[in-house]
């Protein structure tokens, strides 16, 4: 299948044969591949076990879900590593439906690995306990900023240590007013800096931790995702 989400377009086959068929094209809805099938499968005449795939891209794991709780056999194909006849430079979305077909009926390809629920949720947490990682970051810079502004410097080797807390708690302002603003924000540092501490123990108790933990901050990590060994034809 080449999906968009302006259309879809079909294309069948076979794993003892090298041609496309029943090329068909479609307003983008899940329901419309199992019309399709249900279609091809009456103009054969007999028992077909069907196997669906799209490039991974800009439906990313919608249709995978949709298709597959419908109990279609579906898999996304990692377009880096799918084959590409030579000397076809100009794509359409039909030849793009029968490259896909042939690359899932010959097994030129590898698939992308679909997170399972566990996977998500871990990565959500992560996104979580990174975001309040970064108020926790900008809240060290304004209390940093804030007393350089009244004129303080922290004459440590580093700062958040227990000697550069203890300093922070221990400084005299001419206003009270300055004075409270300071513990505002050290209460709000102590607050998400425990916050921190509490996530990453917690995340840490879960399997799968690191291997979220660096898909979540790749760069890349929602465009190039793992690949597994496995290898499924679109019609059998």
């Amino acid at each position: 299948m080449d999906v968009h989400t302006t259309n879809f377009t079909f294309c069948c086959y076979t794993a003892d044969s090298d041609r496309g068929f029943a090329v068909a094209q479609t307003e983008p809805d899940y329901r419309q591949v199992i019309k399709y099938m249900e279609r091809v499968q009456k103009q054969r005449g007999e028992e077909c076990k069907f196997v669906c795939g799209y490039e991974a891209g800009c439906l990313g794991y919608s249709l995978y879900h949709q298709l597959t709780r419908c109990g279609v056999d579906c898999v996304i194909l990692a377009p880096s590593t799918m084959h590409q006849e030579k000397g076809k430079r100009i794509k359409t979305d039909r030849r793009d439906a029968e490259n896909i077909a042939r690359c899932l009926a010959f097994s030129l390809y590898s698939p992308v690995y679909v997170p399972t629920t566990e996977d998500d949720a871990v990565k959500e947490y992560i996104r979580m306990r990174d975001d309040i990682k970064a108020d926790l970051k900008r809240v060290k810079q304004q209390i940093i900023a804030f007393t350089t502004r009244h004129g303080f410097a922290f004459d440590g080797k580093s700062y958040w240590t227990q000697k550069h807390l203890k300093w922070l708690e221990t400084l005299v302002f001419e206003h009270p007013l300055y004075k409270e603003t300071l513990q505002e924000y050290l209460i709000l540092y102590y607050m998400l800096d425990e916050k921190v501490a509490v996530y990453d123990t917690e995340s840490r108790k879960c399997p799968i931790w690191s291997t979220m933990k660096k898909m979540c901050r790749s760069s890349a990590a929602s465009a190039v995702l793992p690949l597994i060994p496995h290898y499924l034809c679109w019609l059998r």
